[in-house]
């Protein structure tokens, strides 16, 4: 199956890697990936500031990029919300791009959902030794469903003990502008985060969206903490997260 791959614009700018981690899990469960050159934004900065015009035009452009594609698949619950939930309510009229943007949308998948449910992938790469903790996203979690897809995935790597942190399903206080616009509470929101990750007894945190993994890892770092790693669950599962630490 032809499988596009959106890599979102927080992967490419901040973390290239998790977009390399993707791709390499896709052609591991026997897709034929494209990655289409032109890609740029989901628009759901525009989207959550108003800007309605602005976020129709890059899903307009996003539907047309992909449209070859049997299915699309973003490493982040919040990009993929975008377009499988979010889109469909810009274009509620039967026109043309209304349409194209929701067969898009309909057959977008978050990176852990499609490999699990969708690929049904048999054989990960990857291999990690350790105890991590999995942060669940607010918008994978609500607005996908995305919860035991990666406990699964990451319970297929042998030497993986997963210690489940309190309250893990509670936001980390990034959610793109809220922690710019309200910078005390999302830092006590992510303080909370990390005390919940220290109290695991974890030595990473692992998550499926970037923009919560740079949340936390800056709050940590910020705090005195510089060992926990903080990892995107692609680079776990593909074996592209660097170093593999020993307990």
């Amino acid at each position: 199956m032809r499988t596009g791959l959106f890599v979102t614009c927080l992967v490419d700018l901040m973390r290239p890697a998790i977009g390399f981690a993707a791709l390499k899990l896709l052609e591991q469960a026997g897709c034929e990936v494209a990655v289409p050159a032109t890609q740029t934004c989901c628009g759901q900065p525009g989207y959550n500031a108003g800007d309605n015009a602005a976020a129709r035009e890059l899903a307009i452009k996003l539907a047309l990029e992909f449209a070859d594609c049997d299915y699309v698949v973003v490493p982040s619950g919040s990009c993929a919300g975008m377009i499988r939930v979010h889109y469909p309510r810009l274009f509620p009229d039967d026109s043309e791009p209304a349409r194209r943007v929701r067969a898009l949308a309909a057959r977008t998948y978050e990176l852990t959902d499609f490999l699990v449910n969708i690929a049904k992938i048999q054989t990960l790469p990857g291999y990690y030794r350790g105890r991590l903790s999995y942060h669940d996203s607010c918008s994978g979690l609500r607005e996908l469903g995305v919860k035991q897809q990666p406990r699964a995935l990451l319970a297929r790597l042998p030497d993986v003990e997963l210690k489940e942190m309190e309250q893990c399903e509670t936001c980390c206080g990034f959610g793109g502008t809220f922690a710019v616009k309200f910078g005390a509470v999302s830092t006590q929101m992510a303080d909370n985060k990390c005390r919940r990750i220290h109290a695991s007894g974890a030595n990473a945190v692992v998550a499926g969206d970037l923009g919560c993994l740079l949340n936390i890892e800056g709050r940590l770092r910020r705090i005195g903490d510089a060992a926990t790693r903080v990892l995107h669950i692609a680079e776990v599962l593909a074996g592209e997260q660097g170093k593999v630490p020993c307990e």
